[in-house]
């Protein structure tokens, strides 16, 4: 419960009662070396040498997946010119998460479905499912991850970066075996303000988002403000 931050979604979560088997700590800047002791310092006052190293060297692994996939949409896109600079501005989160198996009369609810609030994510977990996937006709599947398998979802903000190009994935965990789950997310957030390139506004895709602040659209995401809303990003910053 030391863990905390004033920056959404980088604090502990847990100890919810409409997602009980759900809790998750997080690691600010593991990329860099600093990041990761100061994560270490507040768990373990001691020092752990072996966390922090592994937890900073799995990071680094993962940014270079994640600037490879962005590099890649960047170039089909024919936005290249604005790799350099959008990976400047470009931070990242690690969060350790732990799905508890469930108790009598209670929920199999890991994770309730949700797109993801942060610009990209990477998903890698233990062998026992639960992640499912919504299709888009409304279906719910249920993803197989083998443990080399590593999944790229887009979140919300970058569905507004594309000018509706890309796609957020909704996705939710449905605990199905009688084990507990680890998943290592690692989310990537942009400081700064995101626009729309104008490389991805013609007459047949007109501009259907205004420049936003990406940390300002999450901390009105979380305060509740946009619950109601169908699409919170579209509803934040649409035309």
């Amino acid at each position: 419960m030391q863990k905390t931050s004033d920056k959404p979604y980088h604090s502990y979560i847990g100890q919810r009662s409409f997602i009980p088997l759900y809790e998750s700590l997080a690691v600010d800047n593991p990329t860099t070396l600093e990041g990761a002791q100061d994560f270490t310092t507040v768990m373990w006052p001691a020092g752990n040498d072996s966390f922090c190293e592994s937890a900073h060297s799995y990071s680094k692994l993962v940014a270079e997946l994640d600037r490879m996939v962005t590099r890649m949409v960047f170039d089909i896109y024919g936005v290249e010119r604005l790799y350099d600079s959008h990976m400047a501005s470009t931070t990242y989160l690690l969060r350790c998460t732990k799905y508890r198996t469930q108790k009598m009369n209670e929920t199999n609810l890991g994770a309730a479905a949700h797109t993801d609030k942060n610009f990209t994510s990477i998903l890698h977990e233990n062998q026992v499912n639960g992640l499912q996937i919504k299709t888009k006709d409304g279906q719910w599947i249920d993803v197989d991850l083998s443990p080399s398998t590593f999944l790229f979802m887009a979140g919300d903000p970058f569905v507004a970066w594309s000018n509706d190009r890309v796609r957020s994935c909704e996705h939710q965990v449905i605990m199905k075996e009688n084990k507990t789950r680890y998943s290592l997310a690692f989310f990537s957030w942009q400081s700064g303000i995101l626009q729309v390139p104008e490389e991805l506004v013609d007459d047949n895709h007109p501009l259907m988002y205004k420049p936003f602040d990406h940390l300002d659209f999450v901390r009105l995401q979380q305060s509740g403000a946009t619950k109601k809303c169908e699409n919170a990003i579209k509803a934040y910053c649409g035309l």
